[in-house]
């Protein structure tokens, strides 16, 4: 004898009723794709996620262990990275911009940025020094220069004119065009080998790859960027001038444009550093010139500064860590 079905209780009559409405605004049959379901199953977290293929995304050049670590450490900062542009999005969306909501998506990005310089000393201090002098060279030209989910942080954060080197923004003007701006930006400078001056190998082939994607983005963001966002604010203590949003914006100043690339120093210092002379970067970089923030200025945010600040930016955070070596 077949048992009795049970009746559809008012609770899933009442999720039918709000499906039927809403697939009837699209003109689509809610029992078809009822009729659907019965042929899926259930939905697995290592499904929803990838994750089979996310731990099979580790694909090392040579032998030694800890290249592995190496490539695990810049695929998690990747991903952060692709979460902090997540939050800009959002905010170069907002036309009418509110200091809560402002307030805490920079608070976000922040805490992700604090999160990966948290975290270096992991890849730091988790990497035999000589494993990673030999699997180095494998890796040449490629270098975290290259990694163009931060150029695309920096552009969506600031207007453009704040990164590009003083002295060009000086002969630029104030007149110079936007994408004249993004020909002179100053990463430019980051790959360039030390006795020449010429474009690094690794500049080239960054340019060729995503020349185009951030032509795009920068100016996509010209208008989008969070200080443009800032400024859509009430002016006063209320708004863009609140201590908190203050306080956030110079703080995401400092983690991007100070503790992160010094991060980079430490262990660039570290891995790298040999007297009387220093090993070159894989990519060819000039290092010790590009990654200290006292040389390269980099200042999103320069009004929220005063004069001293500004002429020491950089400088006692790399001191300390230079000291500590």
């Amino acid at each position: 004898m077949t048992a009795p079905q049970p009746e559809l209780t008012p609770a899933v009559l009442e999720q039918l009723r709000r499906l039927q409405q809403r697939y009837a605004a699209d003109d689509q049959d809610l029992a078809a794709y009822l009729e659907g379901l019965y042929h899926t199953r259930y939905l697995g977290y290592w499904d929803y996620i990838q994750l089979d293929t996310l731990l099979s995304l580790q694909h090392p050049l040579t032998n030694i262990p800890d290249e592995r670590i190496f490539i695990i450490y810049h695929q998690i900062t990747e991903l952060y990275f692709k979460l902090c542009l997540c939050e800009y999005e959002q905010l170069g969306d907002l036309t009418e911009p509110t200091l809560k909501e402002v307030v805490l998506r920079v608070g976000r990005i922040n805490r992700y940025f604090e999160n990966l310089i948290d975290s270096f000393d992991v890849m730091v201090d988790g990497m035999d020094k000589q494993q990673f002098l030999e699997f180095r060279m494998a890796l040449m030209p490629a270098s975290g220069f290259q990694s163009v989910q931060y150029r695309m942080i920096e552009l969506a954060s600031t207007a453009l004119t704040n990164l590009v080197p003083e002295e060009q923004r000086r002969l630029l003007g104030e007149a110079a065009a936007h994408d004249e701006l993004l020909g002179c930006i100053y990463w430019k400078s980051g790959a360039t080998v030390v006795e020449t001056g010429a474009k690094a190998l690794t500049l080239v082939e960054f340019e060729k790859k995503y020349a185009g994607r951030l032509l795009e983005h920068a100016r996509a963001f010209e208008h989008r960027n969070l200080w443009a966002v800032v400024q859509r604010l009430p002016a006063g203590p209320e708004g863009r001038e609140h201590p908190r949003l203050l306080h956030q914006l110079k703080q995401l100043d400092v983690n991007v444009n100070v503790n992160w690339p010094l991060m980079h120093y430490k262990s660039a210092v570290r891995y790298l550093e040999r007297h009387p002379d220093a090993i070159a970067a894989t990519g060819g970089t000039n290092w010790k010139q590009y990654l200290p923030p006292k040389f390269q200025r980099r200042i999103f945010y320069p009004t929220l500064w005063n004069a001293q600040e500004l002429e020491d930016w950089g400088k006692g955070w790399v001191e300390s860590v230079l000291g500590g070596e």
